[in-house]
């Protein structure tokens, strides 16, 4: 009896992982581990910028190198040194 009733506890935790995994696999801002969506990280840190356009390219390009972006609409640099690090060919920082 024991092992049935274990059996169908089992059985049931399985269903509600399917569930679980059927209900994520059509979210389109999945990411494999260790990775961030970038997108949506960009479209927060890009939110108060005169020229949102251009800071989203640039912060697409420095998430993609980094697999970071700072937190907030801008600084917070110091936690995230590898985006902080690139610069343009003029020396400028690159990443908003």
């Amino acid at each position: 009896m024991a092992f049935t009733k274990y059996t169908l506890i089992l059985a049931l935790l399985c269903y509600i992982l399917i569930q679980e995994l059927e209900i994520h696999s059509g979210n389109q801002h999945m990411v494999a581990a260790g990775e961030i969506d970038c997108n949506g990280k960009c479209n927060y840190r890009c939110s108060k910028a005169s020229r949102e356009k251009i800071c989203m390219r640039a912060c697409s390009d420095c998430c993609r190198i980094c697999n970071c972006v700072p937190p907030g609409t801008s600084g917070n640099r110091d936690l995230c040194p590898c985006y902080a690090s690139i610069t343009t060919h003029d020396g400028k920082l690159k990443c908003p």
